[in-house]
């Protein structure tokens, strides 16, 4: 079986082709970062205006170097949601548009099961089940995987997600956009212990995460402060110190809870070197392991569609609705994969 994917989610065009017997035979992304840069955060009407002019060329691009045509096509997988609107509704046309064309189904991808399941597009690849640390944009949160569509949410962010407190604590340092990898470089260069931010919630029962009050802690210990070049690195290397331990401490916490042992860790902050550094020392300790999909990876790309639309055309899932965009989509209303499914 071979698969179309397309991500148009947010704020990067993502195509790819997939195929149940060669794995993944070409994949390409563009980012609108240059686009939305001089706003210091991504304008939903013009990232649906570029989706419109780059996602047709993708689509050409990805099917010339997989060697593709439509008549090898099996399916087109494409994010239903959540997202942005009017970006899900132009990969939802697309989509759709060629799948009645090429006379072949259509299905909505839940895009952080995208990026649940993206890891196993590496060699080895994570099996079932396992605790999935999912820290992508707006999204934080620990989940418990024992199959395709079988997942249990064990905690999620109160409030602002991990992604999002990056993003606004680099702004205050006057990082450029997007901020996250700028104040992960920062913090390579600041020296740990200057400054000492709260952990949140890591002491309280429970899994779920909350980021608001450390990026306000940021506020509060910089208000009067000489930005230095390298005061702002130390605050940088603080904050992250902070988010780092915040969500290597959930993570082992849910290992414990679950008793299970293997953590898979997605999305654009999985991509962050401390992290991966820290939760891979602290899981090892406990004899378990931890998978990442590659850096490319980790953020919204085409090729995680295709493989999770994949799995579930090819276990005969079909959409009730030919067409589906979903600003908002609990994780927990996918129906799980069974043989007869």
């Amino acid at each position: 079986m071979r698969i179309l994917g397309i991500e148009t989610s947010c704020d990067e065009t993502g195509v790819a082709v997939y195929d149940s017997e060669k794995g993944l035979m070409a994949h390409e992304l563009y980012s609108q970062v240059r686009l939305h840069a001089d706003f210091g955060g991504v304008v939903p009407e013009l990232a649906s205006r570029d989706h419109v002019r780059k996602l047709v060329p993708l689509v050409k691009r990805v099917m010339e170097s997989s060697g593709s045509t439509r008549g090898d096509m099996d399916g087109i997988a494409y994010t239903s949601g959540p997202g942005l609107i009017g970006a899900l509704m132009v990969g939802c046309s697309v989509a759709t548009g060629l799948a009645r064309s090429w006379g072949v189904p259509a299905l909505g991808v839940h895009h952080m099961e995208g990026h649940l399941l993206a890891s196993m597009l590496e060699d080895p690849a994570p099996k079932m089940p396992f605790v999935a640390l999912l820290v992508s944009g707006g999204h934080s949160m620990l989940v418990e995987v024992r199959g395709v569509g079988q997942y249990h949410t064990l905690g999620e962010t109160l409030d602002d997600a991990a992604g999002e407190a990056f993003d606004k604590t680099a702004k205050l340092l006057g990082l450029p956009y997007p901020g996250g990898p700028a104040l992960a470089k920062l913090a390579e260069s600041g020296r740990p212990g200057v400054f000492v931010f709260p952990r949140p919630m890591l002491n309280k029962p429970g899994l779920e995460f909350s980021f608001s009050g450390l990026k306000t802690a940021v506020v509060i210990a910089t208000r009067d402060l000489e930005m230095t070049e390298q005061t702002r690195a130390n605050v940088a290397r603080g904050f992250q110190d902070a988010v780092v331990d915040t969500l290597v401490g959930k993570t082992v916490k849910a290992l414990k809870q679950t008793g299970l042992n293997r953590v898979v860790v997605a999305g654009g902050v999985g991509a962050n070197r401390a992290l991966r550094e820290q939760l891979k020392k602290k899981v090892t300790a406990m004899g378990g392991q931890v998978y990442y999909p590659r850096l490319e990876f980790c953020t919204d790309n085409g090729a995680m569609i295709a493989f999770a639309g994949h799995l579930r055309l090819a276990a005969g899932q079909v959409d009730d609705c030919p067409m589906q965009a979903r600003a908002r989509w609990p994780l927990t209303e996918l129906p799980p994969l069974t043989a007869n499914h």
